[in-house]
């Protein structure tokens, strides 16, 4: 135990008189590292912190944080290394690296529902744009206004179609990204109003519009319906602490009686 507090000691004063670079460290073999960066990691951390966060710097620190416990692990292991012990150190700092894109993904799986209640209403806002301009320039258009959770995906969606992608692919991703009610329907019909003529826009304008308005008509009945449900908890609860409250009196009451 001595040898390790030693080193943990040595360690922070090398790292913190910067004797040991561990940024310099991580941009020298940043090529290494982006290997175990996920693919919708940078989308994650867009998703929860929004444009203001750095998922750059986010990553950097999960490799740092996951570097430094092996190095502990590997100084309480120094009287007694083996391969178990070797494997343990790896599969300490395998965990340490991966538990911050595990609570992110936490983060965004709970967050569905939300998403499921604010589509319908961004739609509505392109909706309007589209009547005005291309879906691709409505779509561009609407990301400063848009809810802070879609912009990633829908900048993505908008530098693929400008790069050229004039397929159906990049709303197609925009739906898997966000998989929540007729997200993938809603997504196609975006799609068919960017191609054709203009009469043929203007058909698909109305049945845009028309599954739009079914989608916030369910929208507000969840609302509803969650409000109604939060209601009749907090009544239960009333009348339960309430009871139990008379219950306590009542006996109080005989007790003293007695």
């Amino acid at each position: 135990m001595e040898i390790v507090i030693v080193g943990v000691i040595v360690l922070f004063v090398l790292v913190y008189n910067k004797t040991i670079d561990t940024h310099q460290f991580i941009a020298d073999n940043v090529k290494y590292f982006e290997a175990l960066r996920e693919d919708d990691y940078n989308f994650l951390v867009y998703a929860k912190y929004g444009d203001e966060v750095n998922p750059d710097i986010l990553f950097k620190k999960r490799v740092l944080n996951a570097g430094l416990v092996s190095l502990v692990f590997l100084f309480l292991f120094l009287d007694n290394i083996s391969l178990l012990n070797i494997v343990l150190v790896i599969v300490v700092a395998f965990f340490i690296f991966k538990q911050p894109y595990t609570s992110l993904k936490k983060f965004y799986k709970a967050h569905l529902h939300d998403i499921d209640v604010m589509l319908p209403y961004y739609l509505k806002s392109l909706e309007i744009l589209v009547q005005h301009y291309t879906v691709p320039v409505a779509i561009g258009k609407s990301i400063d206004d848009a809810p802070e959770i879609f912009k990633p995906g829908l900048k993505d969606m908008i530098e693929k179609i400008n790069a050229g992608d004039s397929s159906i692919d990049p709303y197609m991703e925009f739906a898997n990204t966000y998989p929540v009610r007729d997200s993938m329907r809603m997504m196609r019909l975006l799609y068919r109003l960017g191609i054709g003529s203009q009469e043929k826009k203007q058909e698909r304008l109305m049945m845009f519009s028309r599954t739009v308005s079914n989608l916030q008509n369910k929208a507000r009945e969840t609302k509803y319906k969650e409000r109604l449900n939060h209601m009749e908890n907090q009544t239960m609860i009333m009348l339960c602490a309430t009871g139990v409250g008379v219950m306590i009196l009542i006996v109080l009451a005989m007790m003293q009686m007695l």
